[in-house]
Protein backbone atom coordinates (compact mmCIF):
# COMPACT_ATOMS: atom_id res chain seq x y z
CA UNK A 1 0.00 0.00 0.00
CA UNK A 2 0.91 3.99 -0.67
CA UNK A 3 1.66 5.71 2.88
CA UNK A 4 3.65 8.77 3.74
CA UNK A 5 7.07 7.85 5.29
CA UNK A 6 9.19 10.02 7.63
CA UNK A 7 12.33 8.37 7.75
CA UNK A 8 15.59 11.80 8.02
CA UNK A 9 13.02 13.37 4.65
CA UNK A 10 9.54 12.72 3.78
CA UNK A 11 8.57 10.69 0.99
CA UNK A 12 5.63 8.66 -0.56
CA UNK A 13 6.13 5.13 -0.96
CA UNK A 14 5.03 1.48 -0.94
CA UNK A 15 4.55 -0.22 2.13
CA UNK A 16 3.48 -3.65 3.64
CA UNK A 17 -0.09 -3.63 4.64
CA UNK A 18 -0.72 -3.69 8.24
CA UNK A 19 -2.55 -6.82 10.13
CA UNK A 20 -4.39 -5.86 13.21
CA UNK A 21 -3.42 -7.75 16.40
CA UNK A 22 -6.29 -8.98 18.68
CA UNK A 23 -9.10 -6.33 19.54
CA UNK A 24 -7.74 -4.49 16.20
CA UNK A 25 -9.65 -2.94 13.15
CA UNK A 26 -8.22 -2.82 10.19
CA UNK A 27 -9.37 0.51 8.60
CA UNK A 28 -9.15 2.11 5.20
CA UNK A 29 -8.52 5.79 4.79
CA UNK A 30 -11.12 7.70 3.44
CA UNK A 31 -8.95 11.41 4.23
CA UNK A 32 -6.62 12.56 6.31
CA UNK A 33 -5.70 16.19 7.94
CA UNK A 34 -2.35 17.53 8.31
CA UNK A 35 -1.62 19.71 11.76
CA UNK A 36 1.13 21.44 13.28
CA UNK A 37 2.29 18.60 15.01
CA UNK A 38 3.16 16.85 11.84
CA UNK A 39 4.67 19.42 10.92
CA UNK A 40 7.06 19.94 14.16
CA UNK A 41 7.91 15.72 13.30
CA UNK A 42 9.66 17.07 9.98
CA UNK A 43 11.70 19.40 12.26
CA UNK A 44 12.86 16.42 14.36
CA UNK A 45 10.21 16.44 16.90
CA UNK A 46 10.00 13.25 18.98
CA UNK A 47 12.87 12.15 16.69
CA UNK A 48 9.68 10.22 15.13
CA UNK A 49 10.36 7.99 11.94
CA UNK A 50 7.45 5.73 10.25
CA UNK A 51 4.18 6.50 8.80
CA UNK A 52 3.13 10.08 10.05
CA UNK A 53 -0.68 11.26 10.77
CA UNK A 54 -3.29 11.04 13.52
CA UNK A 55 -6.32 12.89 12.11
CA UNK A 56 -8.32 10.51 9.82
CA UNK A 57 -11.91 9.26 8.75
CA UNK A 58 -12.10 5.99 7.39
CA UNK A 59 -13.93 2.66 7.00
CA UNK A 60 -13.80 -0.69 9.00
CA UNK A 61 -12.64 -3.28 6.81
CA UNK A 62 -11.61 -6.17 9.17
CA UNK A 63 -12.91 -6.29 12.76
CA UNK A 64 -13.06 -8.86 15.67
CA UNK A 65 -17.06 -7.88 16.24
CA UNK A 66 -18.54 -7.92 12.69
CA UNK A 67 -21.20 -5.54 13.68
CA UNK A 68 -18.16 -2.92 12.87
CA UNK A 69 -17.89 -3.87 9.39
CA UNK A 70 -18.09 -1.15 6.53
CA UNK A 71 -18.73 1.03 9.67
CA UNK A 72 -17.35 5.21 8.97
CA UNK A 73 -15.31 5.73 11.60
CA UNK A 74 -12.95 8.15 13.16
CA UNK A 75 -10.31 6.83 15.34
CA UNK A 76 -8.53 8.47 19.42
CA UNK A 77 -5.27 8.39 18.68
CA UNK A 78 -3.89 7.38 21.93
CA UNK A 79 -3.60 3.69 22.66
CA UNK A 80 -3.46 2.68 25.77
CA UNK A 81 -2.49 -0.78 27.47
CA UNK A 82 -5.48 -1.12 29.49
CA UNK A 83 -3.53 -2.11 32.65
CA UNK A 84 -1.46 0.15 34.29
CA UNK A 85 -2.28 2.49 37.12
CA UNK A 86 -3.66 5.40 35.19
CA UNK A 87 -5.48 3.30 32.85
CA UNK A 88 -7.46 1.87 35.72
CA UNK A 89 -7.81 5.11 36.96
CA UNK A 90 -9.45 5.97 33.94
CA UNK A 91 -6.75 7.96 32.23
CA UNK A 92 -5.93 5.91 29.42
CA UNK A 93 -4.61 9.16 27.05
CA UNK A 94 -1.85 9.65 30.26
CA UNK A 95 -1.20 5.82 29.77
CA UNK A 96 2.33 4.64 31.00
CA UNK A 97 3.16 2.30 28.22
CA UNK A 98 0.84 4.33 25.58
CA UNK A 99 1.21 4.37 21.72
CA UNK A 100 0.01 7.54 19.74
CA UNK A 101 -1.10 7.06 15.97
CA UNK A 102 1.53 8.46 13.76
CA UNK A 103 3.71 9.84 16.89
CA UNK A 104 4.74 7.46 19.07
CA UNK A 105 5.58 3.79 18.37
CA UNK A 106 2.38 3.09 16.57
CA UNK A 107 2.16 3.75 12.75
CA UNK A 108 -0.04 6.83 11.21
CA UNK A 109 -2.93 7.19 9.23
CA UNK A 110 -1.28 8.75 5.74
CA UNK A 111 -1.69 5.40 4.37
CA UNK A 112 -4.03 3.86 2.10
CA UNK A 113 -5.26 1.29 5.89
CA UNK A 114 -4.05 1.48 9.36
CA UNK A 115 -4.52 -0.96 12.57
CA UNK A 116 -6.47 0.55 15.77
CA UNK A 117 -7.92 -0.91 18.64
CA UNK A 118 -11.48 -1.20 18.48
CA UNK A 119 -11.68 0.35 21.63
CA UNK A 120 -10.39 3.72 20.11
CA UNK A 121 -13.10 4.28 16.79
CA UNK A 122 -16.32 6.12 17.02
CA UNK A 123 -19.04 5.90 14.29
CA UNK A 124 -19.35 9.02 12.25
CA UNK A 125 -23.22 9.65 11.58
CA UNK A 126 -24.12 9.85 8.39
CA UNK A 127 -24.98 13.20 8.31
CA UNK A 128 -21.34 14.26 8.54
CA UNK A 129 -19.15 14.15 5.39
CA UNK A 130 -15.85 13.21 5.12
CA UNK A 131 -14.37 16.62 5.07
CA UNK A 132 -15.99 17.27 8.21
CA UNK A 133 -15.67 13.94 10.10
CA UNK A 134 -11.23 14.28 9.46
CA UNK A 135 -11.57 17.57 11.65
CA UNK A 136 -12.78 15.52 15.03
CA UNK A 137 -9.45 14.69 16.67
CA UNK A 138 -7.99 18.16 15.89
CA UNK A 139 -12.05 19.52 17.25
CA UNK A 140 -12.09 17.27 20.48
CA UNK A 141 -8.57 18.49 21.23
CA UNK A 142 -9.54 22.22 21.20
CA UNK A 143 -12.40 21.93 23.04
CA UNK A 144 -10.75 19.96 25.71
CA UNK A 145 -9.98 23.06 27.52
CA UNK A 146 -13.75 23.12 28.69
CA UNK A 147 -13.45 20.59 30.55
CA UNK A 148 -11.36 22.76 33.25
CA UNK A 149 -14.18 24.78 34.07
CA UNK A 150 -14.94 27.08 30.92
CA UNK A 151 -18.51 27.75 31.32
CA UNK A 152 -21.28 29.70 28.88
CA UNK A 153 -20.69 33.31 29.15
CA UNK A 154 -17.41 33.46 30.20
CA UNK A 155 -14.83 35.62 29.05
CA UNK A 156 -12.33 33.56 26.92
CA UNK A 157 -8.98 35.08 25.11
CA UNK A 158 -7.04 32.74 23.07
CA UNK A 159 -3.57 33.65 21.59
CA UNK A 160 -2.47 31.96 18.70
CA UNK A 161 -4.97 32.81 14.85
CA UNK A 162 -3.20 29.08 13.87
CA UNK A 163 -5.26 25.73 13.34
CA UNK A 164 -5.04 24.96 17.31
CA UNK A 165 -5.95 28.67 18.36
CA UNK A 166 -8.92 29.24 15.50
CA UNK A 167 -10.41 25.54 16.80
CA UNK A 168 -10.81 26.43 20.37
CA UNK A 169 -11.97 29.76 19.76
CA UNK A 170 -14.65 28.06 17.83
CA UNK A 171 -15.39 25.59 19.73
CA UNK A 172 -15.80 27.70 22.84
CA UNK A 173 -17.42 29.89 20.81
CA UNK A 174 -20.10 26.81 20.07
CA UNK A 175 -20.15 26.38 24.13
CA UNK A 176 -21.46 29.55 24.69
CA UNK A 177 -18.26 31.18 26.06
CA UNK A 178 -17.60 34.86 24.74
CA UNK A 179 -14.33 34.56 23.16
CA UNK A 180 -11.39 36.70 21.76
CA UNK A 181 -8.84 35.42 19.28
CA UNK A 182 -5.37 37.17 19.18
CA UNK A 183 -3.49 36.53 16.04
CA UNK A 184 -1.20 38.29 13.07
CA UNK A 185 -2.14 36.81 9.59
CA UNK A 186 -4.83 38.79 8.24
CA UNK A 187 -6.72 36.35 6.11
CA UNK A 188 -7.13 34.17 9.09
CA UNK A 189 -8.31 36.86 11.56
CA UNK A 190 -10.37 38.08 8.59
CA UNK A 191 -12.21 34.69 7.94
CA UNK A 192 -12.63 34.46 11.63
CA UNK A 193 -14.17 37.48 12.21
CA UNK A 194 -17.17 36.20 9.40
CA UNK A 195 -17.37 33.34 11.14
CA UNK A 196 -18.36 34.74 14.27
CA UNK A 197 -15.72 35.72 16.42
CA UNK A 198 -14.04 38.75 17.66
CA UNK A 199 -10.63 39.59 16.51
CA UNK A 200 -7.38 41.07 18.36
CA UNK A 201 -4.52 42.09 15.75
CA UNK A 202 -2.39 42.29 18.86
CA UNK A 203 -3.78 45.58 20.60
CA UNK A 204 -3.70 45.90 24.62
CA UNK A 205 -6.58 44.21 26.35
CA UNK A 206 -7.83 44.10 30.18
CA UNK A 207 -6.48 40.68 32.03
CA UNK A 208 -9.17 38.19 31.65
CA UNK A 209 -10.11 35.30 33.72
CA UNK A 210 -9.57 32.31 31.36
CA UNK A 211 -6.25 32.77 28.72
CA UNK A 212 -5.27 29.58 26.50
CA UNK A 213 -2.24 29.56 25.11
CA UNK A 214 -2.10 28.38 21.80
CA UNK A 215 0.92 30.10 19.77
CA UNK A 216 3.62 27.95 20.21
CA UNK A 217 5.99 30.30 20.81
CA UNK A 218 8.14 31.83 24.39
CA UNK A 219 6.62 35.39 23.40
CA UNK A 220 3.15 33.97 22.92
CA UNK A 221 3.48 32.39 26.76
CA UNK A 222 5.07 35.29 27.68
CA UNK A 223 2.30 37.31 26.96
CA UNK A 224 -0.55 34.86 28.16
CA UNK A 225 0.50 35.10 31.59
CA UNK A 226 0.95 39.16 31.35
CA UNK A 227 -3.12 38.79 30.83
CA UNK A 228 -4.27 36.17 32.99
CA UNK A 229 -6.24 38.29 35.98
CA UNK A 230 -5.27 37.56 39.33
CA UNK A 231 -6.85 33.62 40.13
CA UNK A 232 -7.80 33.36 36.85
CA UNK A 233 -6.61 30.51 35.00
CA UNK A 234 -3.99 29.97 31.85
CA UNK A 235 -4.26 27.22 29.86
CA UNK A 236 -1.54 25.88 27.75
CA UNK A 237 -2.54 24.25 24.42
CA UNK A 238 0.85 24.08 22.35
CA UNK A 239 4.14 22.67 23.78
CA UNK A 240 7.33 25.16 23.20
CA UNK A 241 10.61 24.01 21.42
CA UNK A 242 12.42 26.21 23.06
CA UNK A 243 12.96 27.02 26.71
CA UNK A 244 10.56 29.69 28.26
CA UNK A 245 11.67 32.27 31.42
CA UNK A 246 8.19 32.71 33.04
CA UNK A 247 7.76 34.93 36.03
CA UNK A 248 6.46 32.11 38.66
CA UNK A 249 6.90 34.88 41.10
CA UNK A 250 3.79 36.53 39.54
CA UNK A 251 1.83 32.75 39.78
CA UNK A 252 2.76 32.98 43.29
CA UNK A 253 1.94 36.09 43.81
CA UNK A 254 -1.46 36.45 41.48
CA UNK A 255 -2.44 32.60 42.68
CA UNK A 256 -3.08 32.25 38.41
CA UNK A 257 -3.65 28.58 38.15
CA UNK A 258 -1.62 27.03 35.24
CA UNK A 259 -2.89 24.26 33.24
CA UNK A 260 -2.30 21.68 30.26
CA UNK A 261 -4.25 20.45 28.12
CA UNK A 262 -4.13 18.32 25.02
CA UNK A 263 -6.48 15.21 23.74
CA UNK A 264 -10.24 15.56 24.17
CA UNK A 265 -13.20 13.37 24.24
CA UNK A 266 -14.32 12.82 20.62
CA UNK A 267 -18.42 12.42 21.27
CA UNK A 268 -18.89 16.51 22.23
CA UNK A 269 -16.36 16.81 19.37
CA UNK A 270 -18.92 14.97 16.90
CA UNK A 271 -21.96 16.57 18.32
CA UNK A 272 -20.77 19.86 17.56
CA UNK A 273 -19.84 18.91 13.52
CA UNK A 274 -22.93 17.74 13.52
CA UNK A 275 -24.90 20.86 14.46
CA UNK A 276 -23.45 23.10 11.84
CA UNK A 277 -22.61 25.57 13.79
CA UNK A 278 -18.78 24.83 13.58
CA UNK A 279 -18.24 25.62 10.20
CA UNK A 280 -15.35 24.13 9.42
CA UNK A 281 -15.39 22.87 5.49
CA UNK A 282 -14.57 27.06 5.43
CA UNK A 283 -11.44 26.32 7.25
CA UNK A 284 -9.94 23.83 4.46
CA UNK A 285 -7.19 25.62 2.53
CA UNK A 286 -6.81 23.23 0.07
CA UNK A 287 -7.25 19.08 -0.79
CA UNK A 288 -4.29 16.98 -2.14
CA UNK A 289 -4.22 13.31 -3.05
CA UNK A 290 -2.25 11.33 -1.16
CA UNK A 291 0.39 11.03 -3.92
CA UNK A 292 1.34 14.57 -3.47
CA UNK A 293 1.76 14.38 0.31
CA UNK A 294 5.41 16.69 -0.36
CA UNK A 295 3.62 19.49 -2.01
CA UNK A 296 0.22 19.31 0.88
CA UNK A 297 3.36 19.88 3.64
CA UNK A 298 5.14 22.69 1.82
CA UNK A 299 1.43 24.29 0.93
CA UNK A 300 0.58 23.09 5.06
CA UNK A 301 3.50 25.19 6.28
CA UNK A 302 2.28 28.87 5.15
CA UNK A 303 1.23 31.09 8.28
CA UNK A 304 -1.60 32.31 6.11
CA UNK A 305 -3.16 28.69 5.53
CA UNK A 306 -5.75 27.28 7.43
CA UNK A 307 -5.80 23.47 6.65
CA UNK A 308 -4.97 21.01 4.15
CA UNK A 309 -6.22 18.11 4.01
CA UNK A 310 -5.02 14.52 2.05
CA UNK A 311 -7.72 12.48 -0.10
CA UNK A 312 -6.96 8.51 -0.52
CA UNK A 313 -10.72 7.88 -1.81
CA UNK A 314 -9.64 7.66 -4.97
CA UNK A 315 -6.45 4.77 -4.26
CA UNK A 316 -8.56 1.36 -4.38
Amino acid sequence: MLAVVLDGKIEVREVPEPRPSAGEALVRVLMAGICGTDLALLDGYKDFKGILGHEMVGIVEEAPDPRWLGARVVAEINVSCGTCSLCREGHRKHCENRGVLGLLGRPGAFAERLTVPLANLHRVPDSLSDEEAVWTEPLAAAMAVAEWGVRSGDAVIVLGDGRLGSLVALGLQYLGARVEIVGKQEIKLGLLEKLGLRVNRGEPRPIHPWVVEATGTVSGLEQSLCWTKPRGTLILKSTCHDFANLNTSRIVVDEIRVIGSRCGDFQPALEALQSGRIPVRRLVSKVFPLTKAKEAFLECASPSVFKVLLDLRDLD
